[in-house]
């Protein structure tokens, strides 16, 4: 694995985006990459403000985002099958193993994949 390289999942840029500025270090001379999910997820909350928009879009221009492939339809099956995810994060997941990066996540579940 590249040590230069970051999946993020939803949940890690949500506190990042909420000020826990205890992130930035992790982030930095990073390539940080997330799925198309992780996109979806953050904007589309209900109630999000145009403020919220661009600062979610601002940090989303930092970001290589994943679109959905074959490669990763396989890796979703597979996750899902055996970790039992919901289908989002086993798609976040599976997507994490395309370019190899590092999947940064504060789930439980997800992080299970980490270990194994």
């Amino acid at each position: 694995m590249n040590g230069n390289q970051l999946f993020l999942d939803t949940n890690i840029i949500l506190y990042f985006l909420n000020g826990d500025k205890s992130l930035l270090p992790v982030f930095e001379e990073k390539q940080l990459f997330i799925s198309f999910i992780t996109q979806l997820e953050l904007l589309s909350f209900k109630a999000i403000t145009e403020n919220k928009i661009n600062k979610i879009e601002g940090f989303l221009n930092h970001c290589s985002i994943i679109e959905m492939s074959s490669r990763i339809k396989e890796n979703t099956i597979f996750l899902r099958r055996k970790y039992r995810l919901k289908l989002p994060d086993a798609i976040i997941a599976g997507s994490s193993l395309l370019p190899n990066a590092p999947l940064f996540t504060a789930d439980k579940a997800m992080a299970r994949i980490i270990r194994d």
